[in-house]
């Protein structure tokens, strides 16, 4: 690999066990060929028909990314409504909380048995959509949203990347939108930059610190063609932690 001048370090890492659910902030994740490990194992179904949760397409399902979610050492789900203690899942317990949060009878699923504990004997579930390769996101796309949309909040968990790197800002511009087919080293990670990441209606939602905000999807299919932020495919798995440089190659 050749030296280069670091565009930035590592702010963010998140992995997001249950989909649609909060995401996991942590301080060192491992990246496999093809996923963040524990990212994306369950799902949350609408215990009637089995409707998977989608809260860029339903307000039945806008208060989902609201339930936190953690995994244990020994990757078993817990989540947490909130005001609400962590439960296991999946469980009935949590599968009350969870029910009595939303209004609706509700089950938190994995998606398929090998995501499943090994004492686990209830239902499965399937994902909406293939599992996606990491998310890279960049804190110069966050302040050009920012300087377009003065009153939004382009607060990260709106978009739900696995890697936050800060950059500085580059006026008039969505950088990484500008990588694709470039290769990144994240300390001893190597991305290549496959695409860049369209996105939904998932982004207008309310979270906890910031309001449902039509605008910010406005301004993003406006001056960036509908994206913010890139998948990436992995050509060296790696475990990466936050700090970490990061640089073309």
């Amino acid at each position: 690999m050749t030296g280069e001048t670091s565009l930035g370090t590592v702010r963010q890492l998140w992995r997001y066990p249950a989909s649609s659910l909060a995401g996991e902030p942590l301080d060192a994740i491992s990246i496999g060929t093809t996923t963040v490990d524990g990212d994306r194992l369950f799902g949350l179904v609408d215990a009637s028909d089995g409707e998977i949760a989608r809260p860029d397409r339903s307000p039945k399902w806008h208060k989902v990314p609201l339930i936190r979610t953690r995994l244990t050492q020994d990757r078993r789900l817990e989540v947490a409504v909130p005001g609400g203690d962590w439960l296991p899942a999946p469980d009935p317990e949590s599968d009350r909380a969870v029910s009595a949060f939303l209004g609706f009878a509700a089950s938190i699923l994995p998606f398929g048995k090998e995501n499943a504990a090994s004492d686990y004997t209830g239902p499965l579930t399937a994902a909406r959509y293939a599992k996606a390769p990491i998310h890279l996101l960049t804190t110069a796309s966050l302040a050009r949203l920012k300087a377009l949309h003065p009153e939004g909040v382009p607060d990260p968990r709106r978009f739900r990347p696995n890697i936050l790197i800060d950059m500085k800002a580059v006026d008039g511009s969505f950088p990484e939108t500008e990588w694709i087919g470039r290769k990144l080293a994240i300390g001893d990670l190597l991305l290549t930059v496959s695409e860049p990441c369209r996105r939904c209606g998932f982004t207008i939602i309310a979270q906890d610190g910031f309001d449902n905000d039509p605008g910010i999807l406005r301004n993003v299919v406006r001056h960036n063609a509908h994206n913010l932020g890139v998948y990436c495919t992995v050509d060296r798995p790696a475990r990466v932690a936050i700090g970490a440089p990061m640089r073309f190659v």
